[in-house]
């Protein structure tokens, strides 16, 4: 057998560290931007910042801290924050990023779960690591990311550290290690709704990837020209990979800290001269309501990428009238994170302007180093046609293969398998139809839950709105709407009812409408549905109701006969 002709270049790993200690070098002026928790704004540099990230790594490797352990986070998005990124992951331990918004009971399960050495926090969650500390016994330390000026009052079985106390001693003049590309960086847990979380742990390599694709022109296209502002929090999914991006190419980084409100968003967007940000819709319903109130506009900012949950079409058309690209996004906590962006290639760049908008308001096409394809229920591959929809799968480098601390894989034959139901057109842009736990099976016919909620969030008078599955004595189950009414505004349930005429099939149209203050949500900003279905599992729809007192013809149950297909 002949062996095979190798190439002569650098065996150069690819780690963390690199992209940090590349922005010091060649960036190393370029600022951080932080608005604190203590309410001032700080400004330093990369070079500043490696520095500091050095320091860490010399504290932890003091404490005896050995690679592979795991350092949980429980931040905000700051100047420490991104410290503890690179200084943790720099000598070869793992940066275990905990989301500070779920239950303390699930905080206290996750970091027992990863066997976390010491968690670093932010002051504002000093309560909380009152509990925790009680829950979670094998944590050997506590590190509150402050001064000692600002170090917090906390009962707890060990004396707090406070961070700047922590790195005092040691110089930062420390040359990060060469490590093994595949060694473990990050470990980041799913939000999800049922069960325990799961943990999804990424490697050197897996991330460094995912920032050069993350940063290509047809993903989030940045570059040192950038401004960025991850409103998206670095505890979700490492803020989509902004924090290892935004220092590959050499951009400003400008970080929001707790203030995520639209006011506070606002005036420190305008006042960094912010060109890109990335959040989920919730939040940017917060910017975009005050800017309306306030008749304001940004004067800076020129795309906005937009994930975590579906994208109402209406909020990408307000983003135009302000001037502002808005591109559609989807990935997943196992994806680290990014799968598609919804950018336009040349031809379609081309087309009128509401075919391109069609096609951007889908999630859209994937990048390089992702593929994907949707099956049917009997797993085989379902036509590229835009028309049939199964479950999406997914495969690529930075994709996992199994979850932390699980032995069995959740591949089917190398693909992952997201949960996810989806089409996808002739030419490659994705669009998801609904959680497969959400869609709404009503007389063998799926009905999509977010084009549902679409429609509605399109109306005037609606700010919010969830579609959910309600038990049907006939139809098994039949689409409720739930809505949250804009401040001031007014709509009854006929009328937004009345909206929904010839946008969907008759027998798409929900049951009944339901309006309430808010909706409840996830730690990651999500619609939480699992807690409106427990709530509204009684709903009385109108339609079973009738079923149950008489009979009831099918154009009456479904809206009109001729627009119900047979069922499956």
């Amino acid at each position: 057998m002949t062996t095979p002709l190798l190439g002569q270049m650098m065996d150069v790993p690819l780690t963390v560290s690199s992209l940090l200690a590349h922005a010091s070098r060649h960036f190393g002026t370029t600022e951080i931007v932080s608005k604190r928790i203590e309410g001032d704004v700080h400004r330093y540099t990369y070079r500043d910042c490696e520095k500091r990230a050095k320091q860490l790594a010399q504290a932890l490797m003091a404490l005896d801290v050995q690679p592979g352990e795991r350092i949980g986070t429980l931040a905000w998005n700051g100047y420490r924050h991104l410290e503890a990124y690179y200084g943790t992951t720099g000598f070869g331990a793992v940066c275990h990023t905990i989301n500070p918004r779920l239950f303390p009971e699930q905080i206290a399960w996750i970091i027992n779960d990863a066997d976390d050495s010491y968690v670093l926090f932010d002051t504002t969650f000093a309560q909380l690591i009152e509990c925790l500390a009680l829950l979670c016994p094998k944590v050997r330390g506590w590190i509150a990311l402050a001064d000692d000026a600002h170090l917090p009052a906390v009962h707890a079985p060990m004396p707090l550290i406070s961070y700047e106390t922590f790195l005092k001693p040691h110089d930062g003049a420390f040359d990060w290690p060469l490590l093994d590309e595949r060694q473990a960086s990050y470990l980041c847990y799913t939000s999800g709704t049922t069960g325990n979380p799961k943990g999804a742990l990424y490697s050197h390599r897996s991330t460094v990837l995912h920032a050069y694709a993350g940063a290509l022109p047809d993903a989030m296209c940045l570059s040192a020209r950038d401004s960025v502002l991850p409103v998206v929090p670095m505890f979700h999914a490492n803020a989509w990979g902004m924090p290892h991006a935004a220092p590959l190419t050499g951009a400003k980084l400008v970080l929001p800290g707790k203030d995520l409100d639209g006011k506070s968003l606002f005036e420190l967007m305008q006042a960094e001269r912010v060109t890109y940000s990335a959040g989920v819709p919730t939040v940017w319903l917060g910017l975009l309501n005050y800017m309306k109130e306030a008749g304001v506009r940004l004067s800076s900012l020129q795309r906005a990428v937009i994930g975590g949950s579906a994208c109402p079409p209406s909020m990408l058309r307000t983003f135009e009238e302000y001037g502002v690209e808005a591109i559609h996004g989807w990935g997943m906590t196992e994806m680290s994170p990014l799968g598609t962006l919804a950018k336009l290639n040349w031809e379609q760049s081309q087309r009128p302007p509401e075919e391109q908008r069609r096609l951007r308001e889908k999630q859209g096409h994937v990048i390089y180093g992702v593929d994907m394809k949707i099956v049917g229920d009997d797993g085989r591959d379902l036509p590229w046609d835009g028309v049939a929809f199964g479950e999406l799968h997914t495969r690529g480098p930075w994709v996992i293969k199994r979850y932390f601390q699980k032995d069995d894989s959740p591949l089917v034959d190398g693909w992952f398998p997201t949960g996810d139901v989806a089409t996808i057109d002739r030419e490659g842009f994705m669009r998801i139809t609904d959680r497969s736990k959400d869609v709404i099976k009503s007389g063998g016919e799926w009905i999509s839950s977010i084009e549902i909620e679409n429609i509605a969030i399109a109306h005037p008078a609606v700010a919010e709105a969830a579609c959910i599955a309600c038990a049907h004595p006939k139809w098994l189950q039949r689409p409720l709407l739930v809505v949250v009414k804009r401040k001031d505004a007014e709509v009854t349930r006929d009328e937004l009812l009345a909206f929904y005429a010839g946008k969907v099939a008759k027998w798409w149209m929900p049951d009944d409408v339901v309006f309430v203050n808010e909706l409840p949500h996830t730690a990651v900003g999500k619609l939480h549905k699992v807690k409106l279905r427990e709530q509204f599992c009684d709903h009385p729809l109108p339609s079973a109701l009738e079923v149950e007192n008489g009979p009831l013809s099918n154009e009456r149950a479904m809206g009109g006969a001729e627009s119900k297909p047979a069922a499956g």
